[in-house]
């Protein structure tokens, strides 16, 4: 029932309005990604039956995701967009986006990093030393799993499937998922396994962990924030990194480059966006997919 609709506002854009063809892209996928929010969240609800409470439910699940604000922002002018087209159209009598606010703009830079920044912190990195190899691979994993800093910290090497590509992550409340991880990362934690961590004489108790200390011990949440932050220092970044920094801008990059939202939902380990039972399963290849076409480092 969304698809006639979007097809003619996509018309509408491109023939009344004259918009660039990336232009009408951007905004047909702000609209697809409204219309597969209400599939996921079960609400079987028309584009013309749309009410402000189920676009602020939607910006709330895009925050939740780890959207930036300014992305959201953009994002709802897509959907605001098309809201406008059904009342020329006649379609709707009332905008339901007309009285929903935008979400705050943070005063300090949004907490999320472009692809650019990242390539920035990346290059700032000293890879002649031990501790480059390693911080180097940490962060290609955490911007290409989207990893809580508590599960790369925890990360093991049995869990490392990097054949089929997988990493076997224990999130939240010890759920278990599977998420996809890009060449780039498998490539530099390859690299610092055979380089570096196998001249390291694990501790007792971190035989099985993937990054260690110096005295091959388990790296400690604290020890990672204050590599990234050191490491964005040296590349000249402004902003506020931390290891969530990755997380948000993996979610981000994946959804502003069209991939799906229950497909990035999975891959972030949330829990499902309503009460309503819609935490799937999604099929490994299909997650690999998502990766390999939507993330920039895929």
């Amino acid at each position: 029932m969304w698809q006639s609709y979007i097809k003619q506002f996509k018309n509408y854009l491109r023939l009344e309005r004259s918009l660039s063809g990336n232009s009408v892209d951007a905004y047909v996928r702000d609209v697809e990604k409204l219309a597969e929010f209400t599939e996921l969240a079960k609400m079987d609800v028309p584009p013309v039956r749309i009410t402000e409470e189920h676009l602020t439910a939607f910006l709330k699940y895009l925050s939740e995701l780890g959207m930036a604000a300014h992305s959201q922002a953009r994002m709802l002018s897509g959907i605001k967009a098309f809201y406008k087209y059904l009342l020329l159209e006649n379609e709707i009598t009332d905008d339901p986006t007309e009285l929903l606010e935008s979400p705050r703009l943070p005063r300090k830079l949004p907490d999320v990093l472009s692809y650019e920044e990242i390539e920035t912190m990346l290059a700032a990195i000293d890879h002649s030393t031990p501790e480059g190899t390693r911080n180097r691979a940490i962060i290609e994993v955490l911007y290409s799993s989207g990893l809580r800093v508590s599960e790369l910290t925890g990360l093991q090497l049995t869990h490392c499937y990097f054949d089929i590509g997988f990493l076997r992550i224990l999130g939240k409340g010890d759920k278990v998922r599977l998420v996809p991880i890009g060449k780039e990362a498998i490539k530099y934690t390859q690299l610092y396994l055979d380089h570096v961590r196998n001249e390291l004489t694990p501790a007792k108790d971190s035989e099985d962990i993937v990054f260690l200390n110096r005295r091959g011990a388990q790296l400690t949440r604290v020890m990672i924030f204050i590599m990234i932050k050191d490491i964005a220092e040296k590349a000249g970044i402004q902003k506020t990194v931390s290891p969530h920094t990755f997380r948000h801008s993996f979610a981000t990059h994946l959804i502003e480059g069209g991939a799906s939202l229950r497909a990035v939902q999975e891959m972030l380990g949330h829990e499902s966006i309503t009460t309503t039972e819609i935490y799937t399963h999604l099929d490994r290849d299909y997650l690999r997919q998502i990766i390999t076409e939507f993330h920039p480092r895929g």
